[in-house]
């Protein structure tokens, strides 16, 4: 159960944790998929007809093009949620009614996962 918020006690928190990872995984994959769109349209040259009949000839740039992408927009997601994360020890939580974050200590009589 989300805590309550510290500065105007609403119920609607976001746990900063989860957020942060579901982030960096949509984030790599949509940029592996504009990496490897872009590599594969608009970088490489004209193909002769023969090989533009066969797409595995297009496969390697835009497997190079998808996991650059992809490192781009991990690297993006990480440095946002470093930014937004606050100091301290404890799970991160995000007050969606008024933006402030803040950090809940567990409690001391819950067993460590």
């Amino acid at each position: 159960m989300s805590p309550l918020c510290l500065r105007c006690a609403a119920a609607c928190t976001l746990n900063l944790e989860t957020a942060q990872r579901i982030g960096t995984v949509g984030s790599s994959l949509v940029g592996g998929a504009i990496g490897a769109y872009r590599a594969t349209y608009t970088s490489t040259p004209p193909l002769s007809m023969a090989s533009s009949r066969f797409p595995l000839a297009k496969l390697p740039a835009a497997v190079m093009g998808a996991v650059s992408g992809s490192q781009a927009g991990s690297r993006v997601a990480t440095l946002f949620f470093t930014q937004k994360l606050p100091l301290g020890e404890g799970t991160p939580w995000l007050c969606v009614s008024c933006g402030h974050a803040f950090r809940q200590l567990p409690h001391p009589l819950t067993a460590p996962r």
